[in-house]
C-alpha cells in the first residue's frame, strides 16, 4: 500500500503530458512544477495562487449554488458567475409583470438587491491529503464492511474541523477511482441576493443554436452579492445582515488577451471520466447518450410549443427547458466526437498496451491482471438495467404531477413543513403542459422498455382505457388533486388530507413508478460494486504504468487548476477560428424572426454610435468572447479566468463543439474553453445596463 501511494504521488507530480491537459488539484501545485507555469507566462508565486494558511486567489473563488463556479470581485461580497449559472435564481424571482429574464435587471441601490430562496454560496477552507489514514482502516475491506469503516474514519477526520468552526462543513473525498483520499472543508453562506442581469437576448445569445459552438458572442454573466450576519459569518437572510467582507477580490484587468497569452482558471468541474475503457465508450454512445438524446428531444418539443406560446409559460419553464437542452445537445456533440476522433478505438488500444504491460510481471498479474475483465463483465451485465434506467428516468420521471404526489406524500401532509415546496413546484407548474408531456413519455417507455419492467399503470391502460394513453392521462390529470394548487390547498385542510392523498392516482402512480425504480437500484448496486472495483484496479495500474508522466484525477466537483493558452484552432481542413469575436458579430447573427438571435434596440444603439468607452479593443472595437486551451468541463460554468498574474480577464462558460468527447478525453489541437471577456461584461453593466455603482466597487486595473 505504502509503494502504491509512492507511486500515486510520483504520476501527480510529473509533468510530461502537455501543460494544457489536466484538471490538478491545488494541494500539489509547488509539486507540479510550477516552472513551467511560470515559463508559459505566470507570475504568480504557487502560494499566490493556493494557500490554506494565509490568503490566495482560491479565497475569491466559490461554489455558486449546487453546480457552478463563482468569483468574488469585490470587498462587499460582490459576485460574478454565468448568466445560466443564474438563470434558475432569475427565472424563480420572475412573473409576467416583472420579467427578469427577457428584460434584465439592474439593482440601482443595495435596498434594490432581491433575496434569492435557496441560494447558496460556498467557500473552500481547506483540502488535506488523507489517503494513509483511510487506507490505514479499509485496506483489504469490500462492501458493507468497507462502508462501516469508511464512514467511521470519516467522522473521526472531519469531527476537529466541524468543532473548532461551527459554520464548517466537512467530508472525505475519494480520487483516483478510491486510490487517494482527501478531508475538505467547505463554510457555505445562505443569504444570497440577485444584483443584476444583461436580457437573456445578452446573456443567451444564440441560445440552443450557439450552444457548445465557437464563434460565440453570448455575454454570459449575471451578479450576485453574499450577505453575512453582522460578525461576518453565514445566517439566513435577515434585513439586518450586511455585505459580506471575503478574504480575497479578484482585481479586474482591461488589458483584455492576445492569443499566446497564458491563462488559468480555478472552479469546480463536475464530472469527467478520463480512465473509461473502450466498452463503456460503446455503451455511453448506444445506451445513456441515445437514449437521452431520443427522450429529451421528444419533451423539449412540447415545451418548447407552449412556451412560444404562452409568455407565462415561458418563465415558469425556462430554467427546466435550458436546463434539458444544454445536456441533449453536448450528448449528440460527444456521440459525433466518438466518431470523428475513434475514441473507442483509441481507447481499446490502451487497454491492449496495459494489458502487455501488465503480462510481463506475475506480480503485476496479480494486482492488476483481472482489472479489465471484470469491468467488461460488468458493463454487459449494466447494459440491460442501464438501459430501463436511463428510459425510467427519461420519460416517467419527467411527469411533473407524479413528481408532486410523491414529494408531498414524502414530506407528509404538515402544511408548515411542505408549503414551501408547493409553493415552488406550483409556480413553475403549467398543467397543459405536463398533461402532453405525461401522455408522449408513457408512450415512449411502452414502445421501449420490455413489459417485464412496466409498472401497474400500463395495466390500468389497457385494461380501463382500452389502451388509449391519451385517455387514461385525462382521468388522471382529472381526478388527481395534484393538478392544480386550489385543489391541493382544499385537501389539505381537511382532517383526512393524508387518506385523500395516498389514494391519489397521481401518488398511487409514483408507488407503481418507485417500485421499478427501486428494483432497478438493487441491482444496478450489484454491478456497480464490481465495476468500480475493477476501475480501482485498472487506474492504480495506469497511475503505475505511467509514473514518469502527468496524472491528474477524474474531475468530482472539488476545487481545481487548469491553464493554457489563448490560442485559434482549425476544426477542418481549409478552415480557421479566430481566438476571438467582437460586438459586430452580434449584429451580424441577429435575426428579429427569431427568439434566439433577438438583439435589443439600446445594444445596436450603442453599436451604432461605437460607445464603447474603456472597454473597447485597441482597434476600437468591443470584445465579445475568447477561446483558451484550459482543460473545463460541467461545473467550471462561471470560473474565474486569469491573467498571469491573477486578475481577472474572462468567465469561463462552454466548450466548444469539436470538443464534446472532453470528459472522456482530451484532444489538445481541438479543444477549447469559451469565455465572455471581462470588457464584454463590464460595458453591459456599465453602458447598457447604467449600474455604474458595481463597477465602482470593482479594483479595476489596466
Amino acid at each position: 500500500m505504502k509503494k502504491l501511494f509512492t507511486i500515486i504521488l510520483a504520476a501527480i507530480v510529473s509533468f510530461g503530458a502537455a501543460a494544457d491537459e489536466g484538471m490538478w488539484l491545488l494541494p500539489l501545485l509547488e509539486k507540479m512544477n510550477i516552472k513551467t507555469m511560470r515559463q508559459m507566462g505566470c507570475k504568480l508565486s504557487a502560494d499566490e495562487i493556493y494557500s490554506i494558511n494565509h490568503t490566495s486567489l482560491k479565497d475569491a473563488v466559490v461554489i455558486f449554488g449546487g453546480g457552478c463556479t463563482g468569483e468574488v470581485v469585490s470587498n462587499q461580497g460582490l459576485l460574478l458567475t454565468n448568466h445560466h449559472c443564474g438563470y434558475s435564481s432569475i427565472q424563480s424571482l420572475s412573473s409576467v409583470e416583472h420579467d427578469y429574464l427577457a428584460n434584465g435587471y439592474w439593482a440601482l441601490t443595495l435596498g434594490d438587491e432581491l433575496p434569492v430562496e435557496g441560494l447558496t454560496v460556498t467557500f473552500l477552507q481547506s483540502f488535506t491529503d488523507v489517503t494513509k489514514q483511510v487506507n490505514k482502516v479499509t485496506k483489504d475491506l469490500e462492501g458493507e464492511e468497507f462502508d462501516k469503516a469508511f464512514s467511521d474514519i470519516t467522522a473521526q477526520l472531519t469531527a476537529p474541523l466541524t468543532k473548532a468552526d461551527k459554520y464548517v462543513s466537512a467530508s472525505v473525498v475519494s480520487f483516483f477511482g478510491g486510490n487517494a483520499y482527501y478531508l475538505i472543508g467547505y463554510k457555505k453562506f445562505k443569504d444570497i441576493r440577485f444584483v443584476g442581469a444583461p436580457p437573456s437576448s445578452i446573456g443567451k445569445f444564440g441560445a440552443d443554436t450557439d450552444n457548445w459552438m465557437w464563434p460565440r458572442h453570448t455575454c454570459d454573466f449575471s451578479v450576485f452579492r453574499i450577505y453575512a450576519d453582522k460578525d461576518g459569518n453565514p445566517a439566513d437572510y435577515s434585513a439586518d445582515n450586511v455585505p459580506y467582507t471575503p478574504k480575497k477580490a479578484l482585481n479586474i484587468s482591461l488589458k483584455g488577451v492576445e492569443e499566446g497569452d497564458f491563462t488559468m482558471i480555478m472552479g469546480y468541474p463536475g464530472r469527467t471520466n478520463r480512465f473509461m475503457t473502450s466498452s463503456e465508450v460503446a455503451q455511453q454512445r448506444d445506451v445513456s447518450n441515445a437514449i437521452g438524446i431520443y427522450c429529451r428531444g421528444e419533451r423539449q418539443k412540447i415545451l418548447l410549443e407552449d412556451m412560444l406560446a404562452d409568455p407565462a409559460i415561458k418563465i415558469k419553464y425556462a430554467s427546466k427547458y435550458s436546463g434539458s437542452t444544454n445536456a441533449w445537445k453536448k450528448w449528440q456533440g460527444m456521440n459525433e466526437a466518438f466518431a470523428k476522433l475513434d475514441v473507442e478505438q483509441r481507447r481499446a488500444q490502451e487497454e491492449k498496451d496495459f494489458t502487455n504491460w501488465v503480462n510481463e510481471r506475475d506480480s503485476r498479474q496479480k494486482k492488476y491482471g483481472a482489472a479489465l475483465e471484470e469491468i467488461d463483465k460488468a458493463v454487459i451485465e449494466r447494459a440491460p438495467i442501464l438501459s430501463v434506467a436511463t428510459y425510467l428516468r427519461e420519460t416517467l420521471g419527467n411527469i411533473e404531477l407524479m413528481g408532486i404526489a410523491g414529494n408531498v406524500a414524502s414530506f407528509g401532509t404538515e402544511t408548515a413543513e411542505a408549503m414551501p415546496m408547493i409553493e415552488r413546484f406550483y409556480r413553475n407548474y403549467s398543467e397543459p403542459t405536463d398533461r402532453k408531456v405525461t401522455a408522449r413519455m408513457i408512450e415512449i417507455y411502452r414502445d421501449s422498455v420490455p413489459a417485464e419492467f412496466h409498472p401497474g399503470l400500463y395495466k390500468t391502460i389497457d385494461s380501463d382505457f382500452g389502451g388509449d394513453v391519451r385517455a387514461y392521462v385525462d382521468d388522471l390529470f382529472e381526478k388527481s388533486v395534484f393538478s392544480s394548487r386550489e385543489k391541493l390547498d382544499a385537501v389539505l385542510a381537511q382532517d383526512n388530507a393524508a387518506e385523500v392523498i395516498a389514494g391519489d392516482p397521481a401518488a398511487k402512480l409514483y408507488d407503481s413508478v418507485s417500485g421499478i425504480y427501486m428494483g432497478l437500484g438493487s441491482a444496478m448496486k450489484t454491478v456497480s460494486a464490481q465495476l468500480q472495483k475493477g476501475h480501482k484496479d485498472y487506474i492504480a495500474g495506469q497511475l503505475e504504468m505511467k509514473k514518469k508522466q502527468a496524472m491528474y484525477p477524474d474531475a468530482n466537483f472539488t476545487m481545481r487548476l487548469t491553464y493554457g493558452q489563448v490560442k485559434a484552432y482549425s476544426p477542418k481542413d481549409g478552415v480557421r477560428y479566430d481566438y476571438y469575436t467582437t460586438l459586430k458579430g452580434v449584429m451580424e447573427k441577429e435575426d428579429p424572426d427569431n427568439w434566439e438571435f433577438v438583439v435589443p434596440a439600446k445594444l445596436k444603439e450603442l453599436y451604432k454610435a461605437r460607445d464603447f468607452g474603456r472597454y473597447a479593443r485597441q482597434d476600437g472595437s468591443l470584445p465579445a468572447c475568447f477561446i483558451m486551451t484550459g482543460d473545463i468541463t460541467g461545473g467550471n460554468s462561471g470560473s474565474p479566468v486569469m491573467d498571469g498574474r491573477g486578475n481577472l480577464v474572462g468567465l469561463a462558460f462552454d466548450g466548444n463543439w469539436e470538443s464534446m468527447s472532453g470528459d472522456i478525453i482530451f484532444e489538445p489541437d481541438l479543444q477549447r474553453c469559451i469565455c465572455v471577456d471581462i470588457r464584454y461584461v463590464l460595458f453591459i453593466i456599465d453602458k447598457f445596463g447604467g449600474c455604474s455603482r458595481l463597477i465602482d466597487e470593482m479594483n479595476i486595473i489596466y
